[in-house]
């Protein structure tokens, strides 16, 4: 292989690329949230500068099944979102993620700096009638969601402009000597969102605390309700807005 075929390989390992290029197309991608409020200054501690956490005191606790993804396959995930602002524009902040599908972990981390780790997630319907999401780390039990199952129907219009706002990732790497190769915050705005399905509803959200797992280091003060989204969208590049390594 020569210098030019090597640079346009899409990734490791060169054999056989991990995943596909984005654009990433995804197809009935089915959101689980719960909103609930938790201690401001453990929040404050899970923001990296020069985010700031809204104010609300609220975090976003999700679940998402994905059948369908282009260049990444099917998987479910699992993971802990924080309402957040930069330089004055709302976002998100992925704190922590975890699914169970090798090349999602793989380009999530590489390209964009999602927080990703191995898990078992599993959001379905229980007994005809409760939305129930789980995520086993370990063997273990540490996060449980309830809502009831399409209660209240939401405004799609609002739904989609919701998705649509900037989501903010802090990607690090080191380089081959262990010395930080990149630090950066990345953004991404989803893009091209259908909105098939929007429901609201009362909900409940239990966290088990675990050293490699810490979603429960955000204790659950009180849950605030749940919504179910079922939308096709597309996940493009992202850019950095940060770069701590410049600073």
């Amino acid at each position: 292989m020569n210098s030019e075929t090597i640079i346009s390989l899409q990734s490791m390992p060169a054999a056989s690329a991990s995943y596909g290029r984005p654009p990433c197309r995804f197809v009935n991608r089915e959101y689980f949230t719960v909103s609930y409020e938790s201690d401001p200054n453990l929040i404050k501690e899970a923001v990296p500068e020069p985010l700031e956490p809204d104010g609300s005191n609220l975090v976003l606790y999700e679940w998402i099944k994905m059948p369908d993804s282009s260049g990444l396959g099917t998987y479910e995930e699992s993971g802990i979102v924080i309402p957040c602002t930069f330089h004055g524009e709302a976002c998100n902040f992925t704190a922590q993620m975890y699914l169970n599908n090798g090349p999602a972990i793989l380009a999530g981390r590489e390209i964009w700096g999602f927080p990703k780790k191995w898990g078992q997630p599993h959001l379905r319907v229980e007994d005809t009638e409760t939305l129930t999401g789980t995520l086993i780390y370990n063997n273990i039990l540490v996060a449980m969601g309830t809502m009831p199952f399409k209660y209240y129907t939401l405004d799609k219009k609002a739904v989609a402009k919701n998705l649509g706002k900037m989501q903010v990732n802090l990607k690090l790497i080191p380089d081959a000597d262990g010395s930080p190769k990149i630090a950066q915050l990345v953004a991404y705005n989803l893009e091209d969102i259908q909105i098939k399905e929007a429901w609201s509803g009362p909900a409940r959200l239990h966290l088990v605390p675990h050293v490699n797992a810490p979603v429960a280091d955000l204790p659950v003060k009180a849950c605030m309700g749940g919504t179910h989204i079922i939308s096709d969208l597309t996940l493009p590049y992202g850019r950095v807005i940060h770069d701590y390594l410049s600073e």
